[in-house]
């Protein structure tokens, strides 16, 4: 059974989303008690290959304790994520090729361990999320019509 802990509730709007994959990431205690705790946003995170790595980028991660936060701790620095060497070789070469981009999608706890759900996801256009805003909206009134 796995746990979230964050979401990124907007990706699914703003992106067409194509695969998803599981990877962890490098991270330091009070940070994954801060994730545990649910003090991350990650709406406008984003993840960039720089060399044969990958890394997290613009996640909010508050420390945990508010009051004494960490000597010259940064809330929104890189982070590396852990994945198998093939993974991300494909990845950088699918974003290379196709203008695609990584997005993460949520936060999760896997056997005791903090996991990244990231998606390889393309933008969709502003016509496709009106659409799926009309969508909804026919949802919600169909909901209704059969609740009365």
């Amino acid at each position: 059974m796995k746990k979230e802990f964050a979401t990124n509730r907007k990706a699914r709007f703003d992106y067409q989303i194509l695969e998803t994959f599981e990877a962890g990431l490098a991270l330091n205690g009070f940070e994954v008690k801060a994730i545990k705790e649910g003090r991350v946003d990650i709406s406008h995170a984003f993840i960039i290959p720089h060399g044969k790595e990958l890394f997290l980028v613009n996640a909010h991660l508050s420390p945990s304790q508010i009051q004494t936060p960490p000597q010259g701790y940064n809330p929104t620095r890189s982070r590396k994520l852990l994945m198998h060497k093939k993974e991300i070789a494909k990845l950088i070469g699918l974003m290379r090729q196709g203008g695609l981009t990584l997005i993460p999608l949520s936060f999760y706890n896997k056997h005791g361990l903090v996991k990244l759900e990231l998606a390889l996801a393309k933008g969709k256009k502003k016509s496709d999320k009106r659409e799926a805003i009309r969508k909804r909206e026919t949802q919600r009134e169909i909901k209704r019509t059969l609740k009365i």
